[in-house]
C-alpha cells in the first residue's frame, strides 16, 4: 500500500495531478451554506469532467461508490487530532489532509 498526500492551500483551488499514473485535473470549491464545506470536481486532462460536487467528508473512501471509473486508488480526508473532525475552509491542507491511497 502506497500513501500520497494531495497538496491543498486553505482557498479554493485547481490544479493538475498524477494519481496512480494518469494526470486529473482537481478542483476543490467552498460552499457557504448549511449542507457547505468543501467539494471537489475532478475532471481528465483534457478538462472533461468525471466527478461533480463530490463532499469532503472523513472517515469514508471519497472514490468507493465511483470504483468502476478505474481511477486506481482510495481518496481519505483526515483531521489532525481527530479523524472525524469535518473540514473548516481555514484548516484544509494544514491539519485536515487529502490522501491518495493505492493497493
Amino acid at each position: 500500500m502506497a500513501i500520497y498526500e494531495i497538496p491543498l492551500s486553505g482557498v479554493p483551488q485547481s490544479f493538475q495531478i498524477a494519481l496512480a499514473g494518469v494526470t486529473y485535473k482537481l478542483t476543490l470549491m467552498w460552499r457557504e451554506a448549511p449542507q457547505g464545506g468543501w467539494f471537489l470536481d475532478m475532471a481528465d486532462a483534457a478538462g472533461n469532467r468525471i466527478l461533480s460536487g463530490v463532499p469532503l467528508v472523513t472517515g469514508a473512501d471519497l472514490l468507493e461508490q465511483y470504483e468502476y471509473l478505474g481511477i486506481g486508488g482510495e481518496l481519505w480526508l483526515q483531521t489532525d487530532g481527530d479523524e472525524a473532525a469535518v473540514p473548516t475552509f481555514d484548516d484544509i491542507g494544514t491539519t485536515s489532509h487529502l490522501y491518495f491511497v493505492t493497493a
